[in-house]
């Protein structure tokens, strides 16, 4: 398994993945061209990393963070936006090596901290995330997509 910095040769592989993860998420619905933009985005950006894991020569997994600055933190963390693993090659610990790929990059900027989102019914993902030393919070998640102030 190698978990290396993906590149846009990657993005047909990644957009099959993110349409695997938003499959269970209700806030989002697949968008193939919206999902190519975003990629493209966090790939150009210095602030952001997109993680890939190939094996028998194909991206069976990604992980994507990006850096922002907390108050809370008084410092920079890591916003962890997809984790998502080919249905067909999950439980072989390649979510596992993603994540801790991140946490390096998170260290070598300097980030205090990492934090997700993750959809409230995915109790495997939930799960998942709490034997990998996640905590839940108090703290809920608002958007607003209307911009009328």
């Amino acid at each position: 398994m190698l978990i290396r910095c993906a590149t846009s040769e990657d993005s047909d592989a990644m957009l099959v993945l993110l349409n695997q993860l938003f499959g269970v998420e209700q806030d989002f619905c697949f968008d193939a061209p919206t999902q190519h933009r975003g990629l493209a985005m966090l790939l150009a950006s210095s602030l952001a990393r997109v993680f890939v894991a190939e094996a028998e020569g194909a991206v069976r997994g990604m992980a994507t963070g990006q850096l922002v600055v907390s108050t809370a933190q008084g410092g920079l963390s890591v916003l962890v936006e997809d984790v998502v693993v080919d249905e067909g090659w999950r439980r072989r610990g390649i979510g596992t090596l993603l994540l801790a790929e991140l946490q390096r990059w998170a260290s070598s900027q300097g980030a205090g901290r990492m934090q997700l989102l993750a959809d409230r019914d995915n109790e495997t993902g939930l799960m998942w995330y709490r034997r990998h030393g996640w905590q839940h919070t108090n703290l809920i998640c608002l958007r607003n997509t209307s911009w009328n102030y």
